[in-house]
Order: C-alpha cells, then sequence, then structure tokens
C-alpha cells in the first residue's frame, strides 16, 4: 500500500447549511467512488472553503458519511483578486494499491473549470442555465 493524496473540489450555488451538505458530501463520494475507496483507507482530510461560505464546516458532511475516527480538519481558502466564489476544496490522504497515475482527482459543478491542466480528473460541471 501506498499513500496518495487526492484532490477535489466543489463550487456551491448559495451559502447554505444544506447546500454545503449536500455538495460536500457528493465529492466526497465521488472521491471514493473513482478511486475505488472505502472510509478506512482514509488517513485524513483537508477542506478549505472560501470566505463567502459560513453556513456550516465542510467537515460536517464528511462526518455524516461515517468518517467518525477520520481526522478531518478545515480551513480558509486565500482571498486571491478574481478567485472563484463559494468553493470547497479538500485533499485527502489516503491508503491504496493505486499508482499515482491512475488516481483521479475530482472537480464538480462551477469548480470544474479549475484543475482542467490535469490529465485524470472527473469532472460534473452545472447543468446549462444554473447559476455559478
Amino acid at each position: 500500500m501506498s499513500v496518495r493524496a487526492i484532490r477535489g473540489a466543489t463550487q456551491l450555488t448559495a451559502d447554505t447549511r444544506e447546500q454545503m451538505l449536500d455538495r460536500v458530501a457528493e465529492m466526497v463520494t465521488e472521491v471514493m467512488t473513482a478511486n475505488g475507496l472505502e472510509v478506512d483507507d482514509f488517513i485524513s482530510v483537508i477542506f478549505t472553503a472560501t470566505s463567502d461560505l459560513v453556513a456550516e464546516f465542510p467537515a460536517y458532511a464528511a462526518r455524516g458519511l461515517g468518517f467518525g475516527e477520520v481526522p478531518l480538519i478545515c480551513a480558509r481558502e486565500l482571498e486571491i483578486d478574481g478567485s472563484m466564489p463559494r468553493v470547497v476544496r479538500m485533499m485527502a490522504h489516503v491508503e491504496t494499491d493505486r499508482a499515482r497515475s491512475e488516481i483521479t482527482h475530482v472537480y464538480l459543478h462551477g469548480a470544474a473549470a479549475l484543475r482542467s491542466d490535469l490529465t485524470k480528473v472527473r469532472s460534473v460541471p452545472d447543468e446549462p442555465g444554473s447559476r455559478a
């Protein structure tokens, strides 16, 4: 087994507790599915959120998925002029047999535009006409 880091990001359309919980749970679940992981494979997860998100802690959504014994931490994203609003990012450290080149990073909704440079990405953009 190797230790690998997996990135993910999602964008919320509104700063509500419900959307924070839904979008972060979706992101964590997609990371797990795309990389064949179970909760026990996670060593730790770092979540960051932009300063315009204050309705709920992103880690609370992971707790609801069974991450009760996995160390989780939340932090603020840097406030850079012109950066994308309402974004939650994650960096998960996992144990896996996959090579670094086989890891799939997950970018959802508006955040799908953040890392188009990565060669192995599962991105899900928002539907046309949805508010981003």
